[in-house]
């Protein structure tokens, strides 16, 4: 399953990317396989995203969070 799938509350881990090479902005931010993340919300819209990784807030566009794997956690 995708991040994009997650509903607002639910847990996963990052397993990995869509694509042969991952973004390397969304590595940069610490979304690095084995990493815990949190939906906290989704924006009025529906976009951005509201993440909760590593202890701090991330906010990233659906089709950013469309290129990431995880599984629930």
């Amino acid at each position: 399953m995708t991040l994009e799938e997650l509903e607002p509350g639910d847990c996963g881990i990052v397993t990995g990317f869509a694509g042969p090479v991952p973004p390397g902005r969304l590595l940069e931010m610490g979304l690095l396989s084995g990493t815990p993340v949190e939906v906290v919300r989704y924006a009025p819209l529906g976009d951005p995203i509201d993440l909760k990784v590593r202890g701090y807030h991330l906010s990233i566009r659906k089709h950013e969070a469309a290129m990431i794997r995880v599984e629930r956690a």
